[in-house]
């Protein structure tokens, strides 16, 4: 689903997700659904739900741009071992932090990796971005959750090595002084649906969630 909502996503074709794993988050239809839902498309009567992307540009020994629907990661590549990585938003200075990674998702990823490591969980219609530290080994361990203007630049200090995951496939090594800028992507991802999701409903249904 990830790798075909990048392929499209320049040219605006909207997606159909089949649900064939175990949440299905990003999905409209059900393995048993798939012929109706066929029809429907090809009737026209389905909706296009916009989502919002991230634009992810490398900088330094590597170059690139790239697009990601879910989320981007600088982490260590090294176990047992932490990465410094000196963060900017909208080219301020914030701070150095000291983890294992830092996880920059959008409002839809922050039920994928942003959610084990306990970052928040944002409605998937929202315009944002959530910055999370992953294990990170100093006091200040909260998540931010960033205006899609406020860009984010993370840059790898001296230290253990480092690499960027983007969307949780492409892997790219990272040198001493690279950086990667996260920011709201200019095209958003377009999703097929057949009616208004119920986000909550699905997490709950997702997550077993009951009253107590």
């Amino acid at each position: 689903m990830l790798r075909t909502v990048e392929l499209v996503v320049q040219a605006g074709v909207p997606v159909l997700g089949v649900n064939l794993g175990r949440m299905g988050y990003l999905t409209a239809v059900e393995p048993a659904g798939i012929e109706e839902a066929f029809e429907k498309v090809l009737a026209g009567t389905y909706l296009v739900e916009e989502r919002m992307a991230l634009e992810v540009e490398l900088a330094g020994s590597v170059e690139g741009r790239f697009m990601a629907l879910n989320d981007a990661i600088v982490e260590k590549t090294e176990p047992g071992h932490t990465i410094r990585v000196a963060v900017e938003i909208a080219g301020r200075p914030f701070l150095t932090y000291v983890a294992d990674g830092l996880l920059v998702s959008t409002p839809t990823g922050s039920t994928a990796y942003n959610l084990s490591a306990r970052g928040p969980v944002v409605s998937p219609r929202l315009r944002a971005m959530v910055l999370t530290p992953v294990s990170p080994h100093m006091l200040f361990d909260r998540s931010l959750v960033l205006e899609p203007e406020e860009w984010v630049r993370l840059t790898v200090l001296e230290g253990r090595s480092a690499g960027v995951v983007i969307d949780g496939a492409r892997i790219i090594h990272l040198s001493l002084g690279d950086s990667v800028v996260c920011q709201a992507a200019a095209q958003p991802a377009r999703l097929v649906s057949f009616g208004a999701r119920d986000f909550h409903a699905a997490l709950r249904a997702r997550f077993g969630l009951t009253d107590r």
